[in-house]
Parts: C-alpha cells; sequence; structure tokens
C-alpha cells in the first residue's frame, strides 16, 4: 500500500531536482551600466538599448530599451531612432512597448540588469548556434551625445567578466557572466 505514496514522492523529489540542475548550469548574464551625472545646462536620461548581435552585428535579441515610456501619444517612440544602431537593426521592427523589453529612463548612478537562458523578447540562448557574437550598449541623450560599447562573446556562454569604459553618455559599464 505505501508503494505508490513512495514512488510519487520519489519522483517528486527527482523532478526538483532536476529543475534544479537546470536552473543552475542556466548562464546568466548581469550588467552593471553607469549612467554618469554630467554638469550641462539642460539635461535629458539618456535612451539605453542593449541587444545581442550575431557576428555580422545583426540583431538576434533585444534584452532592454531604456526610453520616456510614460510621454503622451507615445512620443517618447520617437526618439528611439537616435539609438541609430539598435534603431537601424532592429528598433524600426518593432511594436512598442515590448513586455519585458521596454522601460523607463534611468537616473545617474549605476543600474543592474541580469538576463538568463531567455532574452526579453522571447530569444532563447539555449537555442543559438554556438559562435561568436557581441552584446551592444547604446546610450543617446536628447541635447546630448551618442555613444555605444560593444562586448564580444561566444555561445555557448561561460563564466567571464567583460568591462569598459564610456566616455560621455556612458561611464563603466561591466558585464558578468555566471554559469
Amino acid at each position: 500500500m505505501l508503494r505508490q505514496p513512495l514512488k510519487a514522492w520519489i519522483m517528486t523529489i527527482t523532478a526538483t531536482l532536476s529543475i534544479v540542475a537546470s536552473a543552475q548550469a542556466t548562464p546568466t548574464m548581469t550588467f552593471a551600466i553607469e549612467i554618469p551625472r554630467l554638469a550641462v545646462a539642460e539635461y535629458h536620461r539618456p535612451y539605453v538599448a542593449i541587444w545581442l548581435a550575431d557576428e555580422r552585428h545583426q540583431a538576434v535579441a533585444n534584452l532592454n530599451v531604456w526610453y520616456d515610456i510614460g510621454m503622451a501619444n507615445q512620443e517618447g517612440e520617437t526618439w528611439l531612432k537616435d539609438l541609430r544602431q539598435w534603431w537601424r537593426r532592429s528598433g524600426r521592427t518593432l511594436n512598442l512597448p515590448v513586455d519585458g523589453v521596454s522601460g523607463a529612463t534611468r537616473a545617474p548612478g549605476v543600474h543592474q540588469v541580469s538576463f538568463t537562458q531567455t532574452a526579453g523578447d522571447g530569444t532563447a540562448f539555449a537555442q543559438l548556434p554556438p559562435g561568436q557574437y557581441f552584446i551592444h550598449v547604446e546610450a543617446a541623450r536628447e541635447v546630448g551625445g551618442r555613444e555605444m560599447l560593444s562586448f564580444p562573446v561566444t555561445f555557448p556562454l561561460s563564466a567571464n567578466t567583460y568591462s569598459q569604459q564610456g566616455q560621455h553618455e556612458l561611464g563603466k559599464v561591466q558585464l558578468t557572466i555566471q554559469n
């Protein structure tokens, strides 16, 4: 009589351990993105796009887009084209806002964002063929400049830390990959 409940309990434990093991094997990408405090007469928070591109720099996944989502009549979307590289490769084809990708602009300071196996737009990192890719972080500011940093990464992802220092619109940007 006890065999069925015991068998069900063992199956539940086995399934739980399998889920825990697969969760631990899923790489996590964490960005620490610094938005510098600029001493300018007219300051506007920058729009920022983070996306994954293949070796030809064609977009394969949109990870985050920070813009003024609160403006009336979606006027904030008008200025997204100032993120020139992202806009040409991916942005102009999107129906904004994109659930899980779009977000508000950020104030000066360091902001952390993390991504696991599935990118915000549903592109599974695990389904990407092995090879060389680039993660681009682009920022543009009204009455300001534009800047883009790129991080070469290899899929499948392996633990590593990358860091670059922006010159104007971005401060230090650090990418940490954990398995």
